[in-house]
């Protein structure tokens, strides 16, 4: 910095050594200095002039300057690697809609639709999602917004769009004719409900409505989009044309193909391969069990496999058009009727599962899913337990937790009637209209009740807070709520001997047909999510923590912008290897770390350990962060000999990546 310019910083006349150095042409200087006198606009027109574009463009948006901030922005993009780290800084100060712009510019959907999502811009999520696959998450952004504008047109329109393009023309229907008639959306909406209605068959309103588009102007013109049936890019296995990545994850992806012998639609999964560590060794087992038990059930209820190819490994399935339940509750309530026609198939398909001795473990949802002709048919078999049931099997993690029964929440043995626990919990959600909630281990998560012939008491609401079904509609009574509480009882006991004798007790009753929601009256309850962390952490003798509600061991290490700028990378990084970042509890100013398996390191790591700790490694130099503490006490090994690397503090100025990966080298040697 210039003498004279420093000399007036010194004496804090920071507008004159900003201007001295704007003349003498340090744009770098002046800049910073007109950081410090909080003239935020010039200080980012001469980080501009010093192409530091990682600073003008947060200091535009400080200084309210659009204009400097969309010159900054396509500079900013180039650099990957700079662009990621301005759009996290955004993100934690609240410019999510900056951030967003910048993360779709570097080519990152998801996180762009995110950052949409908070900034208020569901539409723009929507699209990112839909166009990376989400179709699901998609809808729900939507829906989520919609809540909360009911009367929004735009967003209206593009909900009623996205279920239109993917066969929900009922609910797109519904949605697009809550636009209203003066709203600027109009034209928009009718251009989508013409074609809707004319699918649906509804020939008088499809001329109504086409009167009224024709006297806005007509059609809207859209961008066109490639539809469900386009020429193909490329074929799986020489004969499954590919249409669209319909979902993924660690080790699996599910792609949507036309069979280019039978002419059909398909879905593909694809197993996505194993790492060092072991996890993904489990998940190839559970996938080749899944041929297993697909190959021995041939049930008009269960999803059927088509063919199986082991070179990829790979399962092919009959496409199902009208997506899972997990979609459909989130789109539109059920009838009680309705409601009981899918568990008594989802009962159907899991009584020739357990004929057969296979326990599904894994009821929920998104595993319950619908054929062109609206059949229900069970999936996802990938977690199932062959075996004599005889015997039992140890549930351990599997399974989504606010459908799993209490005892495999515990750890204890799952048998077929924790499959029937899952089937009650869905049934309760699709009567209620609200999701089940996982509650700490021992805690009782339903009213047991003393099953179906003896009614639980007369108030609407359940144990724990829980609304009855009898409480949401006016045609079901205690009997009907005894049949769902005792497939959901925490004592497996209580519940139904098995999946034909559940079957029988829902068929035994009459179940309406019509929709009749009615508000129910709740109990004032402080909802567990509001200060969870005095009640849900428990000290144990280790220095850990118990988490009550998951069963998981929990290490807090304190809530500071440095920590927490710390804790984000790993998070993001999402290497195995890596220790887990569970939770930011901001009331208790702590953020919550999985307690990582294993003792420290005392000798040298084998060549494959060596090889996951770089991997993890270079996930954290990607995002420009560098570990700092690569030594015996922060690299942990369990007794089959997987690494994980430990969280560290931030490390001071002098780390950088080659010296994590000197230290790496020589991990062990002493």
């Amino acid at each position: 910095m210039d003498p004279d310019v420093a000399q007036l910083a010194r004496e804090e006349r920071l507008l004159e050594a900003a201007e001295l150095a704007s003349s003498r042409g340090d744009a770098r200087s002046a800049s910073a200095l007109f950081e410090r006198a909080c003239d935020f606009k010039r200080a980012a027109e001469h980080a501009a002039r010093a192409d530091e574009w990682a600073r003008a463009l947060p200091l535009a948006l400080d200084g309210k300057s659009e204009e400097l901030a969309e010159l900054a922005l396509p500079k900013l993009i180039a650099d990957v690697g700079q662009a990621e780290r301005v759009a996290y800084h955004l993100e934690r100060r609240g410019d999510h809609g900056w951030a967003g712009r910048l993360l779709e510019g570097i080519g990152k959907k998801v996180e762009a639709a995110r950052a949409y999502e908070r900034a208020g811009d569901a539409v723009r999520s929507a699209e990112l999602l839909e166009a990376a696959g989400d179709v699901i998450g998609a809808s729900k952004v939507l829906e989520a917004q919609v809540r909360r504008e009911p009367g929004k047109g735009a967003l209206l329109v593009a909900l009623g769009g996205l279920l239109h393009r993917y066969g929900k023309t009922d609910a797109a229907v519904r949605t697009l004719q809550k636009v209203p008639a003066g709203a600027p959306e109009r034209r928009a909406a009718l251009t989508l409900l013409v074609p809707a209605l004319d699918r649906l068959g509804l020939a008088q309103a499809r001329v109504e409505a086409e009167a009224e588009l024709s006297a806005l102007g007509g059609p809207v013109a859209t961008e066109p989009r490639e539809p469900r049936g386009a020429p193909v890019r490329a074929r799986l296995f020489g004969r499954y044309e590919i249409v669209r990545e319909v979902a993924s994850s660690p080790h699996a992806r599910v792609i949507e193909c036309v069979d280019g012998v039978r002419g059909e639609r398909v879905a593909v999964k694809i197993f996505a391969g194993y790492d060092a560590r072991g996890a993904g060794r489990d998940a190839l087992a559970r996938f080749e069990r899944e041929v297993r038990v697909l190959g021995t059930l041939d049930h008009p209820n269960i999803v059927p496999l088509r063919d199986y190819f082991p070179e990829g490994p790979a399962l092919v399935l009959e496409w199902m058009t009208r997506g899972t339940l997990e979609h459909m509750l989130a789109t539109e309530p059920l009838t009680p009727a309705r409601s009981v026609e899918i568990a008594q198939a989802i009962l159907s398909a899991l009584g020739e599962a357990h004929r057969l001795g296979i326990i599904h473990r894994d009821i929920k949802p998104a595993n319950v899913l619908f054929d062109e002709a609206g059949v229900t048919r069970l999936g996802d078999f990938g977690v199932a337990h062959l075996s004599d049931l005889s015997a039992t099997a140890t549930a351990g993690v599997i399974g989504t937790l606010g459908y799993m029964s209490p005892e495999q929440r515990e750890g204890r043995p799952a048998t077929v009637r924790s499959d029937l626990f899952g089937v009650g919990a869905i049934l309760w959600e699709m009567l209620t209209g609200e999701r089940p909630e996982a509650q700490p281990a021992g805690a009782s998560t339903w009213r047991a009740g003393a099953g179906p012939d003896e009614p639980p008491p007369s108030s609407s609401v359940g144990g724990e807070g829980r609304v009855r079904p009898s409480g949401k509609h006016r045609d079901l009574d205690a009997r009907h709520d005894g049949v769902v509480f005792s497939l959901v009882a925490d004592d497996p006991s209580r519940r139904p001997a098995d999946a034909f004798a559940a079957r029988k007790a829902l068929g035994a009753l009459q179940w309406p047909d019509t929709i009749e929601r009615v508000a129910v009256a709740r109990p004032e309850q402080k909802m567990p999510s509001e200060r969870p962390s005095g009640m849900r952490l428990l000290p144990d003798e280790t220095g850990s923590s118990i988490d009550q509600w998951l069963g998981r061991r929990v290490v807090s290490v304190p809530l500071d912008p440095p920590m927490l700028a710390r804790a984000s990378v790993f998070a993001r990084a999402d290497h195995p290897a890596l220790q887990v970042v569970l939770r930011v509890d901001r009331p208790a100013r702590a953020i919550w770390l999985a307690v990582p398996r294993g003792a420290p390191l005392r000798t040298r790591p084998t060549p494959e350990q060596s090889a996951v700790l770089r991997e993890a490694l270079d996930r954290l130099h990607e995002l420009g962060e560098a570990h700092g503490a690569i030594d015996a006490d922060h690299v942990l090994v369990d007794e089959s000999g997987n690494v994980t690397l430990a969280f560290a503090p931030p490390p001071g100025p002098t780390a950088t990546p080659d010296l994590d990966r000197l230290a790496l080298a020589k991990l062990g040697s002493g």
